[in-house]
This record gives C-alpha cells, structure tokens and sequence, in this order.
C-alpha cells in the first residue's frame, strides 16, 4: 500500500465565498463520490466552499485512527477529486472538509451507498457481489395502472417480531423472504399471509439508514420508525442479521425484494428527504454548510419538519441530490415506488422532477406523499407539493386526510368519531373519498387530476390505528360491534375510486394498546399479534374478499376523473349516516352491471331507493360472497343491515 503515501500532499489554499446559494455552482456531470475497480479507487466531493478537502481511509467501520490521509485537489464546478491506484476493497473512508480555517469533522458523505456500522464511515466494495443468485433476473410485477394498486403500510420489525408469527429472521430483511410461515394453529403469517390477503404493493416504513438505533448492541431492547435519515443510498443496519459487514444489509435488502417480487408484490419505500435527524454534524452541513437546509427571517434553521431542521429541495444540487438519490434506488435495488414523508416540504418543481426522472426508468413506478408539512415551511404554499397543490403534480399521489377524519374522526381529537360511528353531518366527506376526490368536498377543494393521485385511507402508522380509534369514540363497544365498523371502514376505502390504502394488522383488528404515536416503542405495543388473525379471522376475510372484488372488477377502479364523473352517481337517502352509490351500466368493461353500494352507520336498518330490476347481493351484514353470492333482491327497495355495507349488482 505504499503507493497511497505518494498521493498525500500539502493542502492548498482554496477559498471561495458567494452571495447566495443561487450562485454555487452546479455540478453537471456524474455525481459520484467513490467508483471502484481492482485497479483504482475514485473519491469525489461537491463542496464548492471548501478551502481543502480530505479523504480518510480506515481498516475498520467504527474506531481506530485513519491509516491514509489523502488530499484531494479542486476539479471545478465546487468539485474536488482524487484517485488512488491501488485495490482498497475491504476499507471504509469518511471524508473531512476544511471550511474558514475550520475542519467540520468526518462524514460518510452524501452518497454512501456501502456503510460500517451505525453509517459513521462508507466502505469500499463492487456492489455487483452484493446481488443474490438471480437477481439480474429480477422482475417488477406487472401492472397496468396505478388504479389497479392496493397499498399495505408496515413497519418491518412490526410485521415479523411476534414469535406467533413462525418467522425465523424477526424483524430482519429476511423475514420478508420467508415465504411458507404460519402460526401454530396454521394461518398464514408473513409473505403468505399477504399473497393470500391479495395486495399488490408493500409499503415499508423507513428502512434507509437512520440515526436512532444502535446497530453495535443488537441484544438491547431498542425501536424506531425511522425517520431520523443519516444516510439516505444504503439500507438500515439494525434490520440485517450482521449490521459489521456493509455488504450484508444489502444483499439480504434485495433478498427481501426479490422475494415480494416472485409473489407478485411491488415494494414501495417510505423516503424522508425532507429532514436529516441532526443538523451541526450531519453529512450535509459539514460538507456544504447552509446550502442543503432552509433558514427562516433571523437566520436559524427552519423547521417545517417538526424535527429540528427542513431541507431546501429547491436549491439545485439537493433537487438533483433527491432525483438522482430515488432512481439510485430504483435500478439498484428495483424498488417499485416512493411515498415521500411531508412531502409539502418540498417545491412542485422537484417533485414533478422526480415523477419525470423515474418515468424514464418505468412510467409504473409509483410516486405518492402526504401534501402537508409539520408546521410553516420557509418557502411560498403556492410553490410547494402539497394537496391544495395537487393539480400542479401530475400522476403524483397525495393522502386525503379528508376522507380518513370523513370516516373515523379529525386528527388532534382522539375521542371525537364521526361517520362510522354514526355522528350525521360527514356524508359529504364520504362521498367525496368515495369519488376519489372528483366530486369536490367544498368550492376551494384542489381536485385532483385524476382519483389515482388520491389515497383513500381510514388508518395508517401515524396517529391511532382504527380499532384504537373506535374503542375511544365508542367506549364499551363490544367486539362484534368493533368487527362490523372495521368492516364498514374497509368497505368505503377498497370501493373508493382512488388507491386504497391499509395498514398493517387492520385486517384483523390490530391494536397498539392506544398508543397515537409509539414511533419508539417496545414489541409488546407495535408488533403484529398474529393469534388474532384466529381470533378475527371473519374481519380478515371480510378485507380478502373486498381486495379480490376490486381487483376483479374495473368499475371500482376507472382511474379516470371523466369516467367517474359519468358512470358515478350518488343515489339520493333520506337518513342520515348512509351514503350509497351506483356504477351505471358497465364501466370499463365490467362483468357487473348497475352495481350499487351501500354503506350503513347507523344501529338500525335502513331502506333505500334504488332503480327498479332484480339484483344479486354479494355483500351483506358483514359477509362477502363473491362465486355464490348471498341471494337476490327484487324492487325498488334495498333494506340494509345496520352498521355494515351492502354491495349489489345487475
């Protein structure tokens, strides 16, 4: 290794100042912070206001003093290179940069794609040996439409923890991949369990390196979400089943993904780019300092992200660092979709960057996120992605909150319900959800382009789960009673004409001991208890059969605002705590017709008005018949039973 000490040479002078971030310079071409090859080994650094810049070479991933200090040389355009001719395969750098006399101290970079553990020092590998056995000839699950998608949000440890559950790896990349796993008295759990249940795309909750966990003490009793990023290209150590050796998160990351895939199963990633868990020592602020964060009028860091700092995405080299930062990992690791955190923190303009950069990859690629910030973002509301601003993002999802506090009650007020519980007055939210946002809740509604750029939900990892939700707003209800409103609640998200959207364990009524936001919470509150998948094995069925209808029938799916508007009409009820609805004729070529929907909160039957002709039921008091059905009705009358969704058809 004697031919690294020739490239150590006397930092020089290099200062540079500008007025505004508008006039750093852009790097133009390939922006890549190490390339490896047997032969040599090339470290890059965009940091235009650098008077020197480092690269440090360690044996090992965490301790240790650096054993080659290497200067590197400005190469234009704020750029800094060098070159070392020799095979480092095995080594961990970290970079350091010398900013008005001042070194900011060490950092993996902004592109680590190879971390040790905790991510405190990128490594050198060929990323090619981090393939498993077949994954060149891995596949993205067919999908016409972005209207065909059911989308499943878990956490992976939640998912995979419960020792019920029969998994091997729990709360490891490779639970995903353990595809025949059942509990004790035999139901599917794991990936079995969602090839049965039917979705077409998992939503992982963040599992790019994040900052809460230790990786070097896995005997600890210790949980996050997962939205504290520390580096945002290589997969979090704690989910690996050896987080020491950077090459294994990877590969058992696109263990995980390929398996999803050979079930036929996208995998959506929940990205955070919208904060970093630290701001003074983060890979951004000691590389480029102020560049990559927003500050509000008296110089402080903004904090629209409710987490200490917010990213500025519309300054060019962070744009450029998300686009190329999401396709990185859609060819890499063949991931099928992103759902940005507070995506109303970033600028339109961004975002339609990122919609235009994957198109390019594969128009299927889904983009979804939630259209608001924490608080007031430091940046115009006219120029940011969020839902008011829907029309301005094309094929670009966002999550109605609407039609969520529509069915079980506003955020911030854990004990007020609303429609599933019987309160009158949020019909027209629902009927709204149902439309998936093409017949507008008010005269100021930003309608979507189209429904498939609307997320119906009624649950998701933020706030309360449902079934924690109806226990507040109906105290003492019994378990039948909480059955048929998880049912009901189901019912309006999976007939809704935008991408329906589950969280994990809803299925069977999952519960998390009330607790609105266990982001860092045991096992005992978050995980999955698989023995309820027995327990409310009639709600799971329920879920099944409402995915299979779906899927089986385009009219619940048009994906088309014009068509909607044609063929979807709401039948007028006299009583309050119903809606219903009628797909006319035969939309999309649908086997059904005239098929009606009815949906019923109150606690008594109700009878509503529909056009004259005889009818097959295959929904009804909580149960789902789609090959048999469950009778016929004839008349112009449809009685439906309370607390629960009737479904015909012609």
């Amino acid at each position: 290794m004697g031919i690294l000490a020739t490239l150590i040479s006397a930092c020089r002078p290099h200062s540079v100042s500008y007025a505004s971030f508008d006039e750093y310079p852009v790097y133009e071409g390939g922006w890549e912070e190490m390339a490896y090859t047997p032969e040599c080994t090339d470290f890059a650094l965009w940091a235009p206001t650098a008077q020197a810049v480092r690269v440090l070479v360690y044996e090992t991933g965490q301790g240790g003093a650096a054993k080659w200090m290497i200067d590197m040389q400005p190469a234009g355009n704020g750029m800094w290179r060098v070159s070392v001719k020799s095979d480092l395969k095995g080594y961990f750098y970290a970079f350091n940069v010398r900013i008005d006399g001042a070194w900011q101290g060490d950092t993996p970079g902004l592109w680590a794609k190879a971390v040790g553990v905790n991510g405190n020092r990128a490594a050198i590998l060929d990323m090619q040996e981090t393939d498993p056995e077949g994954w060149k000839q891995d596949k993205r699950p067919p999908m016409k439409s972005f209207s065909d998608m059911v989308i499943y949000e878990m956490h992976l440890r939640d998912f995979s923890a419960d020792t019920v559950g029969g998994m091997k790896h729990r709360g490891k990349y490779l639970a995903l991949a353990e595809d025949s796993t059942h509990t004790w008295t035999g139901e599917r759990t794991g990936l079995a369990h969602l090839k049965e249940l039917g979705v077409t795309h998992v939503q992982l909750m963040p599992v790019a390196d994040f900052a809460s966990i230790d990786e070097t003490k896995p005997e600890r009793l210790q949980y996050n979400w997962g939205y504290d990023p520390k580096n945002y290209n290589v997969p979090e150590g704690s989910y690996a089943t050896d987080p020491f050796e950077p090459g294994i998160r990877i590969r058992e990351f696109k263990q995980m993904v390929q398996a999803l895939h050979k079930a036929g199963i996208r995998v959506i990633m929940d990205v955070v780019y919208n904060h970093t868990f630290t701001t003074h020592g983060g890979i951004f602020e000691r590389t480029v300092p102020g560049y990559f964060y927003r500050k509000d009028a008296d110089g402080n860091f903004a904090n629209g992200s409710g987490c200490g700092n917010e990213t500025a995405s519309e300054r060019a080299m962070m744009r450029r660092f998300i686009v190329e930062s999401v396709c990185y990992w859609a060819k890499e690791y063949h991931i099928d979709g992103f759902r940005f955190d507070l995506m109303g923190l970033h600028d339109i303009e961004t975002m339609n960057a990122v919609r235009r950069a994957l198109d390019r990859i594969d128009p299927t690629i889904y983009v979804g996120g939630e259209g608001w910030s924490a608080s007031v973002p430091q940046f115009p509301s006219d120029l940011l992605a969020t839902k008011a601003n829907v029309s301005k993002i094309p094929r670009i999802a966002v999550f109605r909150d609407e039609f969520r506090d529509s069915l079980r009650g506003p955020f911030g007020n854990d004990e007020k319900g609303a429609f599933l519980i019987g309160r009158p007055g949020y019909e027209r939210g629902i009927r709204f959800g149902l439309s998936g946002g093409v017949y507008s809740l008010t005269s100021n509604d930003s309608v979507p382009l189209s429904p498939m750029q609307f997320i119906s939900y009624v649950s998701c990892h933020d706030d309360l789960c449902l079934a924690d939700r109806l226990k507040v707003t109906l105290p003492g209800a019994s378990v039948q009673e909480l059955c048929a409103l998880q049912k009901l609640g189901a019912t309006a998200i999976l007939t809704s004409q935008g991408i329906p959207f589950l969280f994990a364990g809803d299925e069977f009524l999952r519960d998390r001991k009330g607790a609105p936001n266990p982001y860092n919470m045991p096992d005992a509150v978050n995980a999955i208890n698989w023995h309820n998948k027995m327990l409310y094995r009639e709600v799971f069925d329920y879920y099944r059969g409402l995915i299979a209808m779906r899927k089986a029938h385009p009219a619940f799916r048009m994906g088309d605002a014009e068509l909607v508007r044609t063929y979807l009409e709401f039948l007028p009820v006299q009583a309050v705590g119903v809606v219903a609805f009628r797909l006319k004729g035969n939309p999309c070529g649908d086997s059904w017709l005239n098929t009606i929907v009815v949906l019923n909160a109150r606690t008594e039957p109700v009878k509503v008005d529909i056009p004259d002709g005889k009818y097959w039921i295959v929904c009804q008091g909580g149960k789902i018949d789609l090959v048999m059905g469950l009778g016929t009705v004839t008349g112009t009358q449809l009685v439906v039973h309370p607390r629960s969704a009737t479904i015909i058809h012609q």
